[in-house]
């Protein structure tokens, strides 16, 4: 894809942005190119990046004091990827974020572009609804695993991305659901048989 053909898409994308507020931001983007296993931020660090997902997929896991690790979130193409802790709270990040699979990202340095986001109407509106929109999967998430069985957070996850089994390791998705391995396995099989 070429760089204007990559603006058109972004354009696309982000309805409400010019071609010219598309533009800026992508002069400042550097395109970078993880491996499978490939960590893009480490716990620990002060990262200020902000990427958008092109392709592939990132998990971002927390591990525990007995070194087991449990999976927080799975980003995937056309989604936006952060340390927040460290954007909004100036600490060091609480999660490691890592490729499942080859992934490209378009990355930015947050502190380098927030100063235009400040000053362009258009591109603070962006980081609004982008926020609410990260506002609204987290409360989305807290509340299924109040309101809704391990069952049914499943069938959520699987309608979200009817791939993502193919993509993401049984044991990432059982922490990430909040259950067991053979818990998730007793769950795809009474699905299975039911269908």
């Amino acid at each position: 894809m070429t760089s204007s053909d990559e603006i058109a898409y972004y354009v696309h994308l982000f309805k409400g942005l010019s071609p010219e507020d598309v533009t800026q931001l992508y002069t400042l983007a550097e395109t970078r190119t993880l491996k499978a296993g490939d960590v893009y931020i480490q716990k620990g660090a002060l990262s200020q990046k902000l990427a958008l997902i092109s392709q592939g997929l990132i998990r971002t896991y927390h591990t525990t004091d007995d070194g087991e690790e449990i999976t927080v979130s799975l980003r995937w193409e056309q989604q936006f990827l952060a340390s927040f802790d460290s954007i909004i709270h100036q600490k060091p990040s609480r999660f490691t974020y890592e490729a499942m699979e080859d992934t490209l990202l378009m990355d930015l340095d947050y502190a380098a572009i927030q100063p235009i986001i400040d000053n362009n109407p258009r591109l603070s509106a962006m980081r609004h609804h982008l926020l609410m929109q990260i506002l609204s999967q987290s409360i989305d998430r807290i509340e299924s695993f109040v309101l809704l069985s391990p069952e049914e957070r499943y069938l959520k996850l699987i309608h979200e991305n009817p791939l993502i089994l193919n993509r993401v390791p049984n044991k990432h998705i059982s922490t990430f659901l909040g259950i067991t391995p053979v818990s998730l396995s007793r769950i795809r099989k009474r699905i299975t048989r039911s269908r």
